[in-house]
C-alpha cells in the first residue's frame, strides 16, 4: 500500500518514479487505469489503481478516479512506486561535526547538502552512512529499517543540530518527547520582506500540494494535512529581507518553509518554494547584480537548525545546544547587513 497524505515524506519522494503524460489530440475514451498500464513500463493494474487510491495521479493537476475516461490533451501526472532496495546500509568513513557525546547519544551538526539517511538517488554519503562507520550496533526506531540512529532529521540543504540515539533506551525516550512536542528547536531563517510586527504565531496544517507533491502547501481551515505550529520573532531588519528565528512547537515536513511562504516571505534562496527569485527591492541593476550574487554564495534555502533542548532521557538532566551559522549563510548575512548600512 503506498503511503497516505499523512505518512508521505520528504525523502520518500526520491523512492517513487515520476511520470508527466501529455495526452495526443486524436485520445479516444479510455479508463485511466487501463490507459497507464498500457503506458507506463512495468505498471500493472493493481499498482496504478493504489497509486489512484492514494492521490498519487494527477488529471490536469487534480486527484482522479480509476473509471475516470482519459480525454484528448489531458495532462497526467503520475508517482508509481519503485523496486525496494536492500535496507543494508554501507559504512563510510565521512567525518562528522560532533557536538556532545555520551554513552547514550550524540548531537551533530549536520552541514548542508547532506541528506540525513539512505534514499533512492542517495544511497550514499549520508549522515546515516557515517553513523554506522563511527558508531556500531545503532538502534533502529519502528518503521524507520535503514535509519539507525535517527530520531529526527532535517532537510538536505538545510544546517544544523540532530540529536542521535545510540542505545534502544535513548531513543525510546528521545522518540517520546518528539511525539509529546517537548523538544525545544530553533532555527534561523533569512526571508524575503520585512514584518510590521516583531513576532507571531502560524497556525496552519501543513500537507502535500495538489498540484506538485515534492513541496508541501498551508491548508488553515484544516481539510488536509497535519496541524502545524510555527512561533516566529525577527532579529534583523533588513530592509528587503529579515533574519528571523522560528520556534517549532509541531514538526512537519517543510513546516517553516511552507509557513512562510504562505505569509508571503519565502525563505531566501529557496527555489522550491519561490524564494530563489528577487521578491523585494529596486529595479537597479546594481541591486539585481548584488542579489544574484548572494543566491551564487548560498544556493540553497537561508534555513538553519540553531538549537536544540531536551531532557537526556537517562540522566534526566536538561540539556541545550546552539551552533554557529555556517560560512554560506553568514556570508549572505553580512553583505544584507552592509547593503543596508551603506546603500
Amino acid at each position: 500500500m503506498l503511503p497516505t497524505e499523512e505518512e508521505f515524506d520528504e525523502e520518500d519522494i526520491a523512492l517513487y518514479e515520476h511520470h508527466r503524460i501529455a495526452v495526443d489530440k486524436g485520445q479516444s475514451l479510455v479508463r485511466i487505469d487501463k490507459f497507464l498500464t498500457e503506458k507506463v513500463a512495468n505498471a500493472t493494474r493493481n499498482k496504478v489503481q493504489q497509486a489512484i487510491d492514494n492521490g498519487f495521479v494527477l488529471v490536469n493537476g487534480l486527484p482522479t478516479k480509476s473509471n475516470y475516461k482519459v480525454k484528448p490533451f489531458d495532462d497526467i501526472r503520475v508517482m508509481l512506486p519503485k523496486e525496494p532496495r536492500d535496507t543494508e546500509v554501507i559504512p563510510e568513513n565521512i567525518s562528522l561535526d560532533i557536538i556532545f557525546e555520551d554513552a547514550y547519544l550524540l548531537v551533530v551538526n549536520k552541514p548542508a547538502g547532506m541528506v540525513a539517511h539512505p534514499a533512492h538517488g542517495n544511497w550514499t554519503g549520508t549522515l546515516v552512512n557515517a553513523l554506522v562507520y563511527h558508531f556500531q550496533q545503532l538502534p533502529e526506531m519502528k518503521g524507520n529499517v535503514g535509519r539507525p540512529g535517527l530520531v529526527h532529521r532535517i532537510d538536505k540543504d538545510t544546517s544544523g543540530l540532530l540529536v542521535i540515539a545510540k542505545t534502544e533506551e535513548a531513543m525510546t525516550g528521545l522518540a517520546a518527547q518528539f511525539y509529546h512536542h517537548t523538544i525545544e528547536r530553533t532555527y534561523w531563517a533569512l526571508v524575503w520582506g520585512d514584518f510590521q510586527e516583531n513576532e507571531g504565531t502560524i497556525t496552519g496544517h501543513v500537507g502535500r500540494s495538489a498540484k506538485d507533491r515534492k513541496v508541501m502547501d498551508v491548508y488553515p481551515d484544516g481539510s488536509q494535512g497535519k496541524h502545524a505550529v510555527t512561533h516566529w520573532k525577527v532579529l534583523k531588519h533588513l530592509r528587503y529581507v529579515s533574519l528571523i528565528e522560528c520556534r517549532l512547537e509541531t514538526g512537519r515536513t517543510h513546516q517553516i518553509r511552507a509557513h512562510m511562504k504562505f505569509l508571503g516571505h519565502p525563505l531566501f534562496s529557496d527555489a522550491m518554494y519561490g524564494g530563489d527569485k528577487i521578491r523585494k527591492g529596486t529595479q537597479f541593476s546594481k541591486y539585481k547584480s548584488f542579489v544574484e550574487n548572494c543566491f551564487q554564495i548560498m544556493p540553497r534555502q537561508a534555513l538553519h537548525a540553531k538549537s536544540l533542548g531536551f531532557v537526556h532521557p537517562i540522566t534526566k538532566e536538561k540539556l541545550f545546544f546552539e551552533s554557529s551559522l555556517p560560512d554560506d549563510f553568514q556570508g549572505v548575512l553580512e553583505r544584507w547587513e552592509n547593503y543596508v548600512q551603506f546603500e
